[in-house]
Formats: structure tokens, C-alpha cells, sequence
């Protein structure tokens, strides 16, 4: 590939001296090493009256957030950032060490602090930046506080009771909650819906069977099916009780009756059906078949301790990590087994510290934040072959897979080569991170160009493979769509299976796109009839791993763009035109987690830096670059750009899962504007992007389509 750059920007070195970068605990294994920032001027931006000094000014501001990135880099290649989730993850932090018997005082002390800090004025706890209180976070955080042994008398806890009280008490729960309870006796396990392990058991073309379900359930199910299976009950003080939260005195409750075992009132449905069933499972593991108890525990605890393997815990996520814990100790290990060991060692790497808090994230970010990245910078005007970015594209190679994982029974003829999503998660790669970097190989101008195409295209072979039936792609899983199981009483989260969503569809498209693919490549043809369908009534689509009809909107623009969809088409101009409508007065968009709930929010919320930088993408892909909409919204984020290149954000724009886990990318909004002005920059000063010129080149040379159509 050429290294043609952009004249009007200087590379960024990384040989800076200033200020020193705290690196993650994570890294505390390899060799020290730290980064270093210069501090910059501070910005005196005012709106720019025509469209030289906007240009101009885009530019500095551009190179202030190079500069900044660049020297976030690990010596080894990668970015990565914090992962915020919210306080759930802390207050099941403190009851699994409190199961355990390992307590490690000073830490529970900077717990309990993080907790007291993420209190609403109302007296619960949210699931994201603002949002109102939630009777699940909310009841886990009391009781982990109790638990740490904060006085119920405290005017936080006795605030707290009143709204958690109010929201409806420990019955209004969620699943999971109820579970975290049940194991210290603060909840009866009779109201817990039936998942005997017997249902490993089930074969793959049985309905119900693990690989109907996502990955991440699937990782987070089984150890719940060894738990489930011996209901173990950790005694407590009466005084760490948490009796004072139900509403009605808890030997009254009719925990049968209420949430999650509600009745739908249509007399034949899915959700009638499992209740039914549930009722029967519910009576048979009152009294299993002992030897088929024993046969599926094992097959179980085979299952998990498989995936165990290696580093980064069961999935790589913090449920399904502690889960496999709960089980171990379930089955009669040791706390101090070296299995035990391993897996809190591994969890223990998910702590975010400071002098006098701690907090846990779900996971890692490494491959997504690398790859984003990774594009931003390219089309910001960095040398296709700049050290960084080969340093990038080399430690991304190193990560892709080449096992077999689950994704073997939704797609056997698909091969390894995809990407994942953390440091380590070798058997579940995802269609999201694979075609992100991807895009981000092919844009790299690396010396050894077979290895690098070679990558490229077990990755697109593996990708391709996963395009589910309706011409969509899952995350990790193809087909993976059956919704009636939303309907099971386990699942009162609505995020059980795995199915096709519009900015998956949409990166794929823009990747296939960036390779030198056109629209009429059967797969894009059925990605552009699947998102056709798939776009909500106001113009926009829903965004399923962000939030969420701005990201949906921007991702599905940007693959339309790149794969050569005709932009003049009514169906993109309505989704242009609400971009438009939903744009605030300070220029920016926003948009809030309270949108997955009610649709009518939709664009909806405080302006962010990467909700604004998704809208501009997504307009810019449109050819809205001379639009007002796009003015004011690049004056918007140059504005809000703070003296060292950053931008502030602390909204939750990523999403785990819908209406219930949302995640904060501390980088979202450091990246994604960076890309946003590059992309300004690039078409109003040579009318086309970086990443068009990398396609046309890919076109040209037809080696990727050329290889496709032999195969």
C-alpha cells in the first residue's frame, strides 16, 4: 500500500517529556515502563466564522488529540482504557469475597467508599451516569454494605430503605439479584426458576439447549447449573440481614407469584409455556435422577473448567468469572485451590484502585479500543507505516484466533480467524472487533504484505461464515435468534440469545467496502436488504452495543457509504434527516440509556463528545459535509476539547445489555471525535476520505474480490 499523508499534518512522535501516565495494575507484570504527555496550550476556540478558520482550527485541535493518544500507547502496541460499568459489579465483588472468607480489610474499606460515592440524592444506586435509582443495584448495594458491617441506622442506609422500599422491595429484584441473595439465605431458593444441570444434556437440535443462548449466557449459565444444583446457603449474622427490605414480612411473601413467575394474560404463549415447564423442572429437582444429577454436574464442571483454561477467566467477563468460582467452591473445592486461586487472581485484575477507592470492571476492552483507534488515527493523516501504528497492527495480529469455540455449532464450516473483544477470550471471538480490525489491517502499510493479507482473509472467511440467515450478523453466534426464550422466567433481562443487530451489519458492509467489494457481493446484498428491514420508522436503527439510535444510525450510514449504496435514496435521506432534527442547540447530540426503554427518547439526552462524533461520522458518510448540522456540530466538539487534547465525558454510551448493564468506554469519546475531525478535514480539504483511497487502491487490484470469486 502507499503511505500517501496529509500534508497539512505533522506525524506525532512519542518522544515527549512531561508528565507520567499511571499504568493499570493489569500491566504491573511487565517490565516498567511509562508514557509520557506534553501539556498544551490551552484551546481559545470561538466559532469560526467561515470555513478556512474552521478548517484550520480542526486541524490544531486534531493534532492536540494525536498527540494525546499517541502517548497513551503501551510499549507492546495496544490502547486500552477503563471499562466503567456501575456499582453492581462492586457490591457482588464484596459478597463473593464475604462467601469466600477472604476479606481483605483495606480493600473492602475502598469498596465501601466507592459504593457511599455512587449513591443517588434519592438514597439507591443507578446503572448509568444520571440515571434514576434501580431496585436491583440498589438492594445489592445494601446488602454488601451490611455485609461490610455498615450500621443500617447510618442516614445512607436509612435513605437507601426508604426508596428501595418504595421501588417495591426485594421482590421487584431481578434474576440475578434474587440468586446473590439465595446464597445467603436473604432469599428463598424456591423462588429462584429451575436451571437443573440437566439441561447440558441436551443435544444441539433439542430447543433449549446452551447453544440456543448467547455466548455470554451460555458462560454465565452453566456454573450457574452446578450452583443451582446443590442451592448452597451461607449462614450470617442476624444483624448483616436484610429482612427490613421486603415490603411485606418476608415468611408472607409468595415468592411463586410475584417476578419473575407472572402469568401473561393471553392464555397460550411462550411465556405461559415456560412457566409450565419451569413448574416441572422446578418439581423434578426436588427429587433428580440421581446418577442423570451426577452425569450432567460433571459434564458441567467439564464444560466450564475446559473454557477455565488458559488466562482471563470463564469468558473473560466478571459474572461469568465469579460464577465459576461460586461453583468451585459448590463442588467442594478448597478456597485455597490453586483453581480458586487462579480465578480470583484473574478477577483481582479488574480492579480500578485509588488511594481511597476500588471499584471492579466487567472486563477488558484491548482489541476494541486498539482497532477504533487504530482507524481514527489513519484517517486523522498518520503515515499508513508510522511506528505506532505498525506497532498496533503487529500486536493485533498476534491476537487472532486459532481455536474452535462455540461458534463451531452455529457455523461448522467456518474456520478459525477471528478477533475478540478482551486480552485473552480465545474460544469467542466476535463479528464486531473481527470486522473493526479488519479494517484496521487493511489500512496499515505493513513490510510483510503476505501476512498481512493472509489475516485478512482468514478473517473475512470466518466473518463471512457467520452472516446469519436473515443477512445480518450476531456478535458471536450466527442464527442465534430465538426470542421466544426471552420469554423463560430466568430471563427477565431480555438478553438471553445473541441476535443479528444494524451496526454489526453496518461495519461489516464498511469493512467489505474498505477491501474493494461493491453491493453487488451477494453477502452485501443481503446486508442492505437486511438493514432496509431492520430501519426504525423515524429514519434511524436501533443500536444494539451503544447507545443507541445515534450509534445504530452513524454505523449503518458509514457501511452504506463504503459498500457504494446510492445516498440519494429516500430510506437514507429519512435516516439524514432525523440526525438533522435531533441535533441540540450547543451543536452536539446526545443521547440517554433511558432510550432502550422508551423509544420516544430516541436522541434524547446531554450532548456527549461521542454521541456528537457518531452523528457527524454518519452525517459526513451522507455527503452532509458543507451542512450546517456538520458546522455547528465540529465547532461543537472543538469547543468542548480540554488543553491536553481530551475530551470530557461521563455519560454510559456503550451498551451490555439493554435496559439493564451499561458500560462507560473512558476512550469513546477520546477516538471517536479524533475520528470525526479527520474525517471533516479530509473532505473538505481533498473532497475524500483516507479510507476511500485505500478502497479504490483495494478495487483497482481486485485481490480480495478476486480470491472470493474463485472460492
Amino acid at each position: 500500500m502507499e503511505t500517501e499523508d496529509h500534508t497539512s499534518l505533522k506525524d506525532v512522535t512519542l518522544e515527549h517529556a512531561s508528565k507520567t501516565i499511571v499504568l493499570p495494575r493489569h500491566f504491573s507484570t511487565s517490565p516498567k515502563h511509562s508514557l509520557t504527555t506534553t501539556p498544551l496550550p490551552a484551546s481559545s476556540v470561538s466559532s469560526p466564522t467561515n470555513s478556512w478558520a474552521l478548517l484550520k482550527t480542526c486541524n490544531k485541535h486534531m493534532e492536540q488529540s494525536i498527540h494525546y493518544l499517541l502517548n497513551q500507547q503501551d510499549p507492546r502496541g495496544f490502547w486500552v482504557a477503563e471499562l466503567e460499568a456501575d456499582s453492581t459489579l462492586t457490591s457482588e465483588y464484596i459478597m463473593l469475597r464475604r462467601m469466600l472468607h477472604k476479606v481483605d480489610p483495606d480493600k473492602e474499606r475502598k469498596k465501601v467508599s466507592y459504593l457511599k460515592a455512587a449513591q443517588c440524592a434519592d438514597g439507591g444506586w443507578p446503572i448509568y451516569y444520571g440515571g434514576p435509582s434501580n431496585i436491583s443495584a440498589s438492594v445489592k448495594a445494601y446488602f454488601a454494605l451490611k455485609l461490610a458491617g455498615i450500621s443500617p441506622d447510618e442516614p445512607l442506609m436509612l435513605n437507601a430503605r426508604e426508596i428501595i422500599l418504595k421501588m417495591g422491595g426485594v421482590v421487584k429484584t431481578n434474576v440475578f439479584t434474587k440468586i446473590a441473595l439465595a446464597l445467603f439465605d436473604q432469599y428463598d431458593w424456591h423462588g429462584i426458576p429451575s436451571i437443573p444441570p440437566e439441561i447440558i444434556l441436551l443435544p444441539k437440535q433439542f430447543p433449549g439447549n446452551i447453544h440456543s443462548v448467547s455466548y455470554w449466557s451460555r458462560v454465565v449459565l452453566v456454573p450457574l447449573l452446578i450452583i443451582y444444583a446443590s442451592q448452597p446457603v451461607k449462614q450470617i449474622p442476624k444483624e448483616n440481614s436484610i429482612d427490613e427490605l421486603y415490603v411485606v414480612p418476608r415468611d408472607k411473601v409468595r415468592i411463586r407469584k410475584g417476578p419473575p413467575f407472572e402469568t401473561d394474560p393471553r392464555l397460550v404463549s411462550w411465556r405461559n409455556l415456560f412457566l409450565l415447564v419451569d413448574f416441572a423442572l422446578h418439581l423434578y429437582s426436588q427429587r433428580p435422577l440421581l446418577p442423570l444429577r451426577g452425569f450432567a454436574i460433571k459434564k458441567a464442571t467439564d464444560w466450564m473448567l475446559e473454557r477455565m483454561q488458559g488466562n482471563g477467566g470463564l469468558g473473560a467477563i466478571y459474572p461469568a468469572m465469579a460464577n465459576s468460582v461460586l461453583a468451585l467452591h459448590a463442588l467442594g473445592y478448597e478456597t485455597d485451590h490453586p483453581l480458586i486461586g487462579k480465578a480470583l487472581s484473574e478477577i483481582e485484575e479488574l480492579e480500578v484502585e485509588s488511594d481511597d477507592m476500588l471499584h471492579l470492571q466487567p472486563c477488558f476492552s484491548p482489541i476494541w479500543d486498539t482497532c477504533l483507534l487504530t482507524n481514527a488515527l489513519v484517517e486523522s493523516g498518520l503515515s499508513q507505516a508510522h511506528p505506532a501504528l505498525l506497532k498496533a497492527g503487529h500486536w493485533m495480529l498476534s491476537k487472532q484466533t486459532k481455536k474452535v469455540g462455540d461458534w463451531k455449532i452455529s457455523a461448522p464450516q467456518a474456520q478459525p480467524g477471528g478477533w475478540s473483544f478482551q486480552f485473552e477470550n480465545e474460544l469467542y471471538p466476535d463479528c464486531d472487533d473481527t470486522a473493526v480490525v479488519l479494517m484496521a489491517l487493511a489500512k496499515l502499510n505493513f513490510p510483510n504484505k503476505a501476512e498481512q493479507r493472509q489475516a485478512i482473509l482468514r478473517g473475512l472467511h470466518w466473518l463471512l461464515a457467520m452472516q446469519s440467515h436473515d443477512g445480518g450478523w450476531a456478535s458471536y453466534d450466527k442464527d442465534n435468534n430465538a426470542t421466544m426464550f426471552n420469554e423463560h422466567p430466568f430471563a427477565d433481562h431480555k438478553s438471553l440469545i445473541d441476535h443479528s443487530t444494524a451496526d454489526i451489519a453496518g461495519r461489516v458492509l464498511e469493512l467489505l467496502g474498505v477491501l474493494g467489494f461493491d453491493q453487488t457481493f451477494p453477502p452485501a446484498q443481503e446486508a442492505i436488504a437486511y438493514l432496509k428491514n431492520a430501519q426504525e420508522t423515524n429514519g434511524s436503527w436501533y443500536g444494539r452495543w451503544g447507545v443507541n439510535y445515534i450509534y445504530g444510525t452513524w454505523s449503518v450510514l458509514a457501511g452504506l457509504r463504503s459498500i457504494g449504496e446510492d445516498l440519494s435514496q429516500p430510506y437514507i435521506c429519512k435516516a439524514i434527516h432525523w440526525l438533522k432534527e435531533t441535533q441540540h442547540d450547543d451543536g452536539g447530540w446526545g443521547e440517554s440509556c433511558q432510550s432502550y426503554t422508551d423509544p420516544s427518547l430516541a436522541g434524547v439526552g446531554e450532548s456527549t463528545a461521542s454521541q456528537t462524533a457518531w452523528a457527524l461520522i454518519g452525517l459526513l458518510c451522507a455527503g452532509e459535509v458543507k451542512s450546517d448540522n456538520v458546522t455547528r456540530g465540529i465547532e461543537s466538539l472543538i469547543r468542548s476539547q480540554k488543553s491536553d487534547g481530551s475530551w470530557e465525558e461521563s455519560f454510559h454510551t456503550g451498551t451490555g445489555f439493554p435496559r439493564v448493564f451499561y458500560l462507560r468506554y473512558h476512550w469513546y469519546g477520546q477516538y471517536f471525535p479524533l475520528w470525526a475531525l479527520s474525517m471533516y478535514q479530509s473532505l473538505k480539504t481533498n473532497t475524500r476520505l483516507r479510507a476511500d483511497d485505500i478502497a479504490k487502491r483495494n478495487k483497482a487490484q481486485k485481490w480480495y474480490v478476486q480470491h472470493f470469486n474463485k472460492t
